[in-house]
């Protein structure tokens, strides 16, 4: 258990908050780029706690400024885009990408305010379908050389949704391998060719067994949990017989990222970024190793869950996430329909707007929550005191933060440990975009390689 003092040092990121002196030394996901591609490229952006507009000028170059105008404190986000930046509509006051005041039509002629008058402008950069913006001060870090940034345009695809609750809950979901066997539990195996699009429901690598069946028979993974230079890498060992286990390999990256296998040829990469204290959305980069992503399909399997221009599901707790006492009774263990993010949406919501951990009771399973939890104390300490945190990299440390190394697979029980590399590097050298191997996993695959 812990107290509430220190359940509020890991959980409020608002201005001046340690945890907010934290993740304002990351690269933030703002906003979707296809939420600027419409006829008027201005959205309002809640963001750590604090108010922004993000716009795309006439040049193409993204903006993001504070939302109240330096004038009179009237919303930009009503803003007309024109003259090289966006206009305030309250007095004409017009500013650029940079927060440069442009224009005060209302001045006398020659006046020279708008020469000292400048709005608070936060760089921004797109990545894989994500604008990203940077909220702290001095030089923004590299970003490291994952392969969700490093993949072409047309191999991932970028989404987004709301959950109404503290960040720190909805991404501690992500890193527990164990609440899949029960939360995502199915009573019936489908077709795994139909599995496009689809988490938990395809064939793991080299079997035919389908992943809903795994979960469902094999209900307590053996779970390793080991630090990294990016986070945290996590194993879910589920033995299936003597001879056979189900290896699963996913990963934590710093802050609040994580990376896990979607099926045999797609990862997710997905943050979990705060809005405020009581609101996160969730942003993922879909990654694949084969063939084009095909985008239209994605996105139409997810605009039949979230309502757009929120991103919020059609599923929750208005409607207490569609369920169905008949279907828990005899199709899924939630009673929540087919799609996992409602299961983790219910999980994450039902514990309130800030999980209460003064009340919790944590067990083996929970290793990697444990440590997770250490290892945001530990860099919150760091950037209080103005040390360099994990994950805030110079460009040349960006380059060898690679990958990272992901799977799901039905290997050999003795020899697993090679095994989950052996399929990560394979499937990686098959890619046609070539992604790089993990110098982590080269040296250990060698290592463990010259061992036996």
């Amino acid at each position: 258990m812990m107290s509430q003092e220190q359940n509020d040092h890991i959980t409020r990121s608002g201005p001046g908050a340690p945890l907010g002196t934290l993740m304002r030394r990351y690269w933030q996901p703002a906003a979707l780029a296809d939420e600027l591609q419409g006829e008027r490229p201005v959205v309002p952006v809640q963001l750590l706690g604090e108010k922004f507009v993000l716009f795309r000028d006439e040049a193409g170059r993204y903006g993001l400024l504070d939302r109240d105008c330096p004038h009179r404190g009237a919303d930009l986000a009503f803003g007309r885009l024109e003259h090289g930046g966006l206009r305030c509509a309250f007095h004409g006051w017009l500013f650029d990408v940079e927060g440069q005041c442009l224009e005060t039509p209302a001045e006398p002629v020659g006046s020279k305010l708008c020469q000292n008058v400048r709005q608070r402008a936060y760089p921004v950069i797109e990545r894989s379908g994500i604008l990203f913006a940077y909220l702290g001060e001095g030089e923004p870090p590299a970003f490291p050389e994952l392969d969700c940034f490093l993949a072409p345009d047309a191999y991932t695809f970028a989404f987004k949704g709301l959950f109404e609750c503290n960040w720190l809950q909805a991404l501690e979901v992500g890193i527990d391998p164990a609440h899949a066997s029960f939360l995502h539990r199915f009573f019936e195996d489908e077709d795994t060719s139909a599995s496009y699009g689809k988490q938990f429901r395809a064939a793991s690598a080299d079997s035919e067994l389908p992943m809903t069946k795994i979960l469902r028979e094999y209900d307590r993974p053996l779970i390793n949990v080991e630090r990294t230079e990016y986070g945290m890498r996590l194993i879910a060992l589920r033995e299936i017989d003597d001879e056979r286990t189900h290896v699963r390999v996913t990963n934590q990256v710093f802050p609040h990222a994580f990376v896990i296998p979607m099926s045999a040829d797609m990862t997710i990469t997905q943050w979990h970024v705060p809005l405020d204290d009581e609101r996160c959305y969730w942003y993922a980069i879909f990654t694949s190793y084969t063939s084009p992503v095909d985008k239209a399909r994605m996105r139409e399997q997810r605009l039949e869950l979230y309502e757009l221009p929120e991103y919020r599901s059609r599923r929750n707790r208005t409607n207490d996430y569609g369920f169905d006492p008949h279907e828990q009774a005899h199709a899924t263990y939630t009673g929540m329909g087919l799609d996992i993010n409602v299961h983790d949406q219910w999980a994450v919501e039902s514990m309130g707007p800030i999980q209460d951990r003064t009340r919790e009771h944590l067990g083996q399973s929970d290793k990697a929550i444990v440590l997770y939890r250490r290892i945001l104390r530990e860099q919150i300490d760091k950037a209080v005191k103005g040390d360099v945190p994990l994950m805030v990299l110079d460009g040349r440390h960006a380059k060898g933060i690679q990958g990272p190394a992901t799977m799901d697979g039905i290997g050999p029980s003795k020899g697993w440990e090679t095994y989950w590399m052996e399929v990560d590097v394979r499937r990686r050298r098959g890619a046609p975009w070539m992604p790089a191997v993990p110098a982590d996993v080269s040296s250990d695959a060698a290592s463990l390689n010259a061992a036996e």
